[in-house]
């Protein structure tokens, strides 16, 4: 059943299909014409059909002359993947040995390129402070750049450390001269010629200078140290050949800064303030006093030994003096005698002892004056402490400079002037005791006189 509408709807194409063609034929007119023209008809389409189907195998060839050729590629292609992908098995492998080895690599020289930080952050607190910087500036900036660099250094970043430490310590040997603005106290600059004497100092050809680091320049100390100190500069300078003595500062200019605040003589004396310049007085007057006595001792010394070599009595001297009373009372009885040498004997000592109790006054008080000052010192630091606590000692070292200070000024004041008194107490008394000696001799002598 279905053989037979698949040949009538073929048939009914066929028909279709030659209808056209039976329009353009020349139309039959008769049966046996209308047979011809269908089997010439049919001859014509079975060559065309032949023909087509020639065509049809033709390609049908080709076709599968491409489908072997698209099958040869993809085996082809099949096989590439395949390598490919043992390949890129094998490149994964190589990759991550060569990741480890670099991971291991970058590790090492993590290490190292760290120590080359730490060394050029060393290397950067060093160059800024020292005196070597004044010749060479600038040298800190680079090694700050290398120790803060967040990048591996590179050879010539490498090179350059090496170098600067390598110039650090050929300079750290070297004693040069080399021009340089230099800030004075006043604040002016100047050009003139330093001396550097390794890393220990900088120095004109007076005096010491130092490097501000802070500034990045040279400037005057504000106060130069002790002049025992600072001449040996003016020697170093002068000499030219030979070796000379030279104070050097090992810490790189940070004694020499911390001796321009060190209190000089004068300072150290106004620490003790108003009791300080009491003692001080004290001193004076009893040095004053001291001074008079020693003069006019002497003066009666030499009075009274040019009175012995003489048989005049002299009213310039307590011997003549005495011997004035005794020519008056030659023909007096010896008990009156005695008194009356006695009376001017007595008249004669406050002028030789005048002056002594004095100094030995004031020899007592200068202690006395250093202790309260050593109280009133005191009493001003626990004052201190209780306004301002124990935090800050420099607070504290007011009160206790002037406390110490006055106390030793009252020793210092007590030591000459006792020392002194005893001096003069013995030059006093031992005129005294001369005028005794010779009253006595006399009385003596006009005793034996009245026995005869």
């Amino acid at each position: 059943m279905k053989t037979v509408l698949k040949s009538v709807a073929l048939a009914a194409g066929l028909m279709l299909a030659a209808q056209p063609v039976m329009a353009a034929a020349p139309q039959a007119k008769t049966l046996e014409q209308l047979l011809q023209q269908v089997q010439k008809d049919r001859l014509s389409d079975g060559k065309i059909n032949k023909e087509r189907e020639q065509e049809f195998l033709s390609e049908r060839a080709d076709k599968q002359a491409l489908l072997s050729k698209a099958k040869r590629d993809l085996a082809d292609e099949q096989a590439r993947g395949k390598k490919l992908e043992a390949q890129f098995s094998d490149n994964e492998k190589t990759l991550a040995e060569l990741e480890e080895k670099l991971t291991l690599a970058v590790g090492n020289m993590g290490e190292m390129f760290g120590v080359v930080r730490q060394v050029a952050g060393d290397a950067n607190s060093r160059f800024q402070t020292s005196i070597i910087s004044a010749q060479y500036p600038g040298r800190d900036k680079e090694m700050s750049e290398l120790a803060q660099s967040k990048e591996l250094p590179e050879m010539p970043q490498l090179e350059d450390l090496w170098f600067a430490l390598q110039k650090e310590m050929t300079a750290s040997g070297e004693v040069v001269k080399f021009p340089a603005t230099v800030t004075t106290t006043s604040g002016e600059k100047k050009q003139m010629e330093v001396t550097r004497v390794g890393t220990f100092n900088l120095m004109n050809d007076k005096e010491f200078l130092v490097y501000n680091a802070e500034a990045g320049g040279i400037s005057e100390l504000s106060r130069q140290p002790e002049s025992y100190i600072t001449d040996s500069v003016a020697d170093y300078a002068k000499n030219k050949s030979g070796y000379s003595a030279l104070f050097v500062d090992p810490s790189r200019g940070t004694i020499l800064t911390l001796m321009t605040q060190k209190v000089t003589l004068l300072e150290r004396y106004n620490q003790g303030g108003t009791v300080g310049y009491i003692i001080t007085g004290v001193l004076g007057l009893g040095l004053l006093i001291v001074l008079e006595r020693l003069f006019v001792l002497g003066g009666i010394s030499a009075a009274i030994r040019k009175q012995l070599k003489s048989d005049t009595p002299s009213d310039n001297n307590p011997l003549g003096r005495i011997l004035k009373v005794y020519e008056n009372n030659r023909n007096v009885d010896v008990e009156t005698l005695e008194l009356k040498l006695d009376e001017a004997i007595l008249k004669e000592t406050p002028r030789i002892e005048r002056g002594v109790a004095i100094i030995k006054v004031l020899a007592a008080v200068a202690p006395l004056l250093g202790l309260l000052g050593t109280v009133t010192g005191m009493i001003a630091t626990f004052q201190s402490i209780t306004l301002f606590g124990t935090g800050d000692p420099k607070i504290m070292a007011g009160g206790i400079s002037t406390a110490l200070v006055t106390t030793v000024l009252g020793l210092v004041a007590a030591l000459p002037l006792i020392f002194l008194h005893s001096i003069v107490y013995s030059r006093s008394q031992s005129l005294i005791h001369l005028i005794e000696e010779q009253a006595t001799g006399l009385i003596a002598e006009h005793a034996e006189k009245e026995s005869k």
